[in-house]
């Protein structure tokens, strides 16, 4: 995908990028979300957070999208309590 407006590092880092993988798959939002918090966790660094704080971060985003999901599938309301 050609993007007019250039990648930030954290995405650039992989021979594909999220958004590429994500339209290229017609993933749903959910699943979108996840590939893109696995594929930049440990190369986006925070304001005011360390490397692996950063990383951590972006593993709980990854958690918090596969629990929504597992809450939607079980007839629960997706949580949304971080927001």
């Amino acid at each position: 995908m050609t993007d007019p407006i250039d990648s930030p590092p954290h995405y650039a880092v992989h021979a594909i990028e999220p958004i590429d993988f994500i339209m290229g798959n017609d993933l749903p939002f959910w699943k979108g979300n996840i590939v893109k918090y696995v594929m930049r966790a440990g190369y986006k660094v925070y304001d005011s957070q360390t490397a692996d704080e950063s990383q951590i971060t972006d593993l709980l985003k990854v958690i918090r999208y596969a629990e929504m999901q597992i809450n939607y599938l079980e007839g629960r309301e997706p949580s949304n309590d971080d927001d």
